[in-house]
């Protein structure tokens, strides 16, 4: 861990990253709650957002020179229309909003205060940019039964209310992709969550 290093990449910096980071998101976002059963190509071009829209910003955390976790952000102005009207939906402005992307870090690394670097990391880059006073993310929601919930599973919530995270109750949408046993992808409930910065 001592070699454990956290950069922050924008536009074209962020082309050398993009198949490591790809192959991460695939292989952590297999597990509960996710259960993605994603591919490199997409995840490829949905990552180029983060290249593309202004003020976006992508965290690698590398062990040397492996990459062994992700964080991304980026102006909520840059997201779906969805994303957008959920948020706005909670009362938060769209164009004083940043948008927490997703976190992924291999389970070796995790319980060690990556997960707090990389939200520091990405509240500190939407600072920088000015002009945001608040910051949202969304996770997806799964039954409390669900027949691949682990035993052992723990939700992030008390993780997120410590960084000053809160539920935006009004604030939902769905996402669609193909979980591991589905043939076809199939819409998912997403709950956001926001802080004042």
């Amino acid at each position: 861990m001592e070699s454990l290093t956290l950069e922050a990449l924008t536009g074209a910096a962020l082309d050398a990253c993009l198949d490591d980071v790809a192959r991460l998101r695939i292989t952590v976002f297999r597990d509960f709650p996710y259960l993605y059963d994603g591919d490199e190509a997409y995840e490829r071009g949905y990552l180029r957002t983060y290249t593309e829209t202004p003020g976006g910003v992508l965290i690698v955390a590398r062990d040397g020179r492996r990459v062994v976790g992700a964080s991304t952000g980026l102006p909520l102005a840059g997201e779906p229309e969805e994303v957008r009207a959920a948020v706005a939906r909670a009362g938060l402005t769209v164009d004083s909003t940043f948008y927490l992307g997703e976190s992924v870090l291999l389970p070796a690394y995790r319980g060690r205060g990556v997960g707090v670097r990389f939200f520091a990391a990405r509240e500190a880059h939407a600072r920088a940019l000015g002009g945001f006073t608040h910051t949202v993310f969304c996770a997806v929601e799964r039954p409390g039964g669900h027949p691949r919930r682990p035993a052992n599973y723990q939700p992030l919530d008390a993780f997120w209310r410590r960084r000053g995270y809160a539920p935006l109750e009004r604030a939902r949408c769905t996402f669609s992709w193909r979980d591991l046993d589905e043939d076809a992808e199939s819409p998912k409930p997403m709950v956001f969550w926001g802080r004042r910065l």
